[in-house]
């Protein structure tokens, strides 16, 4: 069967309805000069991007957060209560690193195209509510109620899940992400030539 004539997707038909939603033009221009500004611009820009590392800096901090969070519910159901207290710091661990995680995804939505950026804003609008329940599931663990944590952390995990599908469209349908020319199919080849 060849690619037209393979049936598409519902996630990835509702994905390009993101794309072309205009609806989100109106938030996307409200944060670019904002996010341009903090995120995106001169060597902070840069460092947030991952220059200085050849390619985006934003999925290995998106390695760090997200496995973080799904490490804590392992050992909720595999622990079953025992391991409440290591889920809990992993949890807190991902709450640490969500903010570095965020702000190297700016840089990169700074730099990305109206259709990008449309997608990244529903990106990062999952992911806040990830973090909403994880902030909620690290908050109820430290009272004391560990059930109500994990299942917390088990909304949060559904959500960030979406996110990251979102995220994943982005980094590979779509290339967004910070690269060094050498990486080019141009550059290896001229390189090979040599």
């Amino acid at each position: 069967m060849n690619a037209a004539d393979r049936p598409i997707p519902p996630l990835v038909r509702c994905t390009r309805r993101l794309e072309e939603a205009s609806a989100l033009d109106g938030p996307v221009k409200s944060l670019e000069p904002h996010v341009r500004a903090i995120f995106g611009s001169g060597a902070r820009g840069s460092m947030l991007r991952g220059d200085w590392l050849g390619h985006a800096l934003h999925p290995v901090l998106t390695d760090l957060t997200v496995g973080s969070w799904i490490s804590a519910s392992l050992l909720d159901v595999l622990g079953r209560g025992r391991w409440s207290a290591p889920a809990q710091s992993l949890v807190g661990t991902g709450l640490l690193a969500f903010g570095p995680t965020a702000w190297t995804g700016w840089a990169e939505w700074s730099e990305a195209e109206q259709r990008e950026k449309r997608v990244g804003v529903v990106h990062v609008g999952l992911n806040a509510a990830s973090a909403v329940a994880y902030l909620a599931s690290w908050t109820a663990r430290r009272q004391g109620r560990h059930g109500t944590g994990a299942g917390l952390a088990f909304v949060g995990a559904g959500i960030s899940g979406a996110g990251a599908y979102l995220g994943g469209h982005l980094a590979v349908a779509r290339k967004v992400g910070s690269r060094h020319p050498a990486f080019s199919d141009r550059a290896a080849e001229e390189s090979m030539s040599l």
